[in-house]
């Protein structure tokens, strides 16, 4: 199974072709910045995320060495997290069309979560992890 996504403006269009894993919410200080909220995040093979627009693709190198971030550079969506050294890129859940499938399964660096909001599900929490 196929699943399309993109941008608000268009300019950023892809297309998952691999095994997903399922939603995990990152409550992450550098998270919560740039996407105004906590993070909802899938994660596909770097292989299967197949660009069928990429024309305002920006990446932000937001831990040097470590991780970067795409976004669209037109209308400011924030699209992926990529690890450098990793073969595997994570997907904002929010900008894939749906049907998606997917579930969220755990919060992680819930130590960072912002003072506005509580933890009300019974999803694993995690304080500080990538996994």
């Amino acid at each position: 199974m196929s699943i399309t996504g993109g941008c608000l403006c268009g300019g950023v269009a892809y297309e998952l072709n691999g095994q997903l894993r399922d939603v995990v919410n990152c409550h992450c200080g550098q998270c919560r910045k740039t996407h105004g909220h906590f993070a909802a995040y899938s994660s596909v093979s770097e292989r299967d995320l197949v660009f069928k627009s990429d024309a305002t693709l920006s990446w932000y190198e937001s831990t040097p060495g470590v991780a970067k971030r795409g976004f669209c550079a037109e209308c400011g969506a924030s699209l992926f997290w990529k690890p450098i050294q990793e073969p595997r890129v994570a997907v904002a859940a929010g900008s894939m069309d749906a049907p998606t499938g997917l579930r969220t399964i755990k919060h992680i660096f819930v130590d960072d979560a912002s003072d506005y909001y509580d933890f009300t599900d019974n999803l694993e929490k995690v304080s500080a992890s990538m996994s």
